[in-house]
């Protein structure tokens, strides 16, 4: 028998073994010790399972310190700044003193500046070429001095970066050596809720540590990770991974690396059961563009997307699972193959349509040029669309600030004034209709649902707003209303924002 056989049917075998050996054991003394033997056999198996694919993995996963002169200090790292809401989402650098990385722990910060580079923080990586290709996160080694590189066999080398990615985490680095072991890189889109997994790695510096879990979950994109470009899809995992982690592979019972451990979700910056992972096909695409050019082309469409939730999706004809188109940009492959505002997609290339974050990631791994197979749903009938990608813009962005209003909505708690054709242009808005959002009133409806100075308000319950007189008479009947939804515009991109009234 293979190991790849017996590492499926120990996971296989054990919850049965136990179950079984639950109840039988008000039977016959003899057949419950009998099946208890076999259930500790299965525990066994599966035990050794794990220990196989450690002994013929962990050799090529690699811990990482990082050295940064101290005349640099004042650096910014990913995860500070307020960038993520209630403190719960931590990134997990091992980082000295870092307040995004685990809290009163890991020493204090090196006292004086100089131009010596001293340790200031650590990660993990793995090996994907013998001669010395390691895969980690941008976030471990952006703006690093001096990156260097251990073995599991206690050899040191210097790395020097290939490539890094910050709307992916993933970065590309190499080290001057030979005959390597490497890692194999699996299919992340095979992948399955309920698979064992291993993360290895070196949570607070403690090298090659393994933990075991489940895939908890696929798909998620809204866990509140880096600027407004990030591309999330990622995988959730319970298996236990700690500042350090950051960078290591998690791997599934063939042996296969299947994903990139990159951020925790914790109130006290370590390990509370849910951990995050880049799925290892995002991976496998940044990194080839990373070894070939240095940089990443990515595919785009020229869509502002979102969610559809409980509440918005009542306002188009109940459709409670795809991706709700709330802008199309003019010229760009949506806005050439027909798309619409309001459109709703349900699938792509074959695949369901579930989320925005898995649907923006799907996108960026077409190759620009290839052609992409939407299902949409306008006005309760399914349309195809076949859209040719383009490559992204490197100038897309939004933009914020403020202006006095002229017109107050006390019922949602914002301050408002016309669009001018000045403020378009200051906001670099495409629309010269709509009312922009000077003043929002804290602990309102606006405010609960993320409103800001700078939106501009394009529609009211799918209603067009071209100036405050349509705001106030649309938001006239809204008083007893329990909900009510905006299109609210930023820069480039619209969104329907949905408020909840009561």
């Amino acid at each position: 028998m293979s190991i790849r056989l017996s590492f499926k049917q120990a996971a296989g075998f054990c919850a049965t073994a136990l179950l079984c050996a639950g109840l039988l054991a008000g039977g016959a003394p003899q057949a419950a010790a009998d099946t208890n033997t076999d259930a500790i056999g299965a525990l066994k198996n599966l035990g050794n399972a794990f220990a196989d694919i450690t002994d013929s993995t962990s050799p090529a996963v690699v811990f990482i310190r990082i050295e940064k002169k101290m005349g640099h200090r004042g650096m910014r790292f990913p995860g500070q700044g307020g960038e993520i809401p209630n403190d719960l989402f931590e990134r997990f650098f091992g980082m000295p003193g870092h307040p995004g990385g685990p809290r009163g722990r890991g020493g204090a910060e090196p006292p004086a500046e100089n131009d010596v580079p001293v340790p200031v923080g650590q990660g993990s990586g793995f090996i994907i070429s013998a001669d010395g290709h390691i895969i980690t996160n941008h976030h471990v080694v952006n703006d690093a001095d001096k990156i260097m590189v251990q073995l599991e066999d206690g050899r040191e080398f210097e790395a020097e970066v290939v490539g890094s990615d910050e709307d992916t985490e993933v970065a590309v680095i190499k080290i001057d050596a030979e005959g390597l072991p490497t890692l194999r890189l699996g299919d992340s889109d095979n992948l399955r809720v309920g698979e064992w997994v291993l993360a290895i790695g070196n949570p607070f510096g403690l090298s090659h540590s393994v933990t075991a879990g489940i895939v908890s979950a696929r798909g998620r994109g809204r866990v509140g990770l880096g600027n407004g470009n990030f591309y999330a899809d990622f995988i959730q995992t319970d298996a236990a991974i700690n500042p350090g982690n950051s960078g290591g592979p998690l791997i599934n019972l063939d042996g296969e690396v299947v994903g990139l451990n990159t951020a925790i979700l914790s109130r006290s910056g370590g390990y509370m059961g849910i951990g995050f992972a880049i799925p290892i096909n995002m991976v496998k695409y940044v990194t080839d563009q990373l070894m070939e050019n240095g940089e990443v082309v990515r595919g785009f469409l020229g869509i502002s997307i979102q969610d559809l939730d409980a509440i918005t999706s009542q306002y188009f004809d109940g459709v409670d699972q795809g991706v709700l188109v709330a802008g199309v940009i003019d010229d760009t492959p949506a806005a050439k193959a027909g798309l619409l505002r309001d459109d709703v997609i349900v699938e792509l290339n074959g695949k369901p349509a579930t989320n925005a974050g898995t649907f923006k990631s799907r996108v960026s791994i077409i190759a620009p040029g290839d052609t992409a197979n939407l299902v949409i749903i306008r006005d309760g009938k399914k349309i195809t669309k076949k859209v040719t990608i383009a490559a992204r813009p490197t100038n897309l962005g939004s933009s914020g600030g403020g202006q006095t209003g002229v017109s107050k909505s006390k019922s949602i708690g914002v301050t408002v004034q016309n669009l001018t054709e000045d403020l378009a242009e200051r906001f670099e808005f495409e629309s010269t209709e709509g009312v922009v959002i000077t003043k929002v009133t804290p602990n309102s409806p606006a405010a609960r649902a993320g409103l800001r100075p700078g939106m501009l308000i394009q529609e009211v319950n799918r209603q067009t707003i071209t100036n405050t007189d349509d705001f106030n008479a649309a938001l006239e009947d809204q008083e007893e209303a329990k909900s009510i939804l905006l299109l609210v515009t930023e820069g480039e991109y619209s969104r329907y924002i949905p408020l909840k009234m009561k």
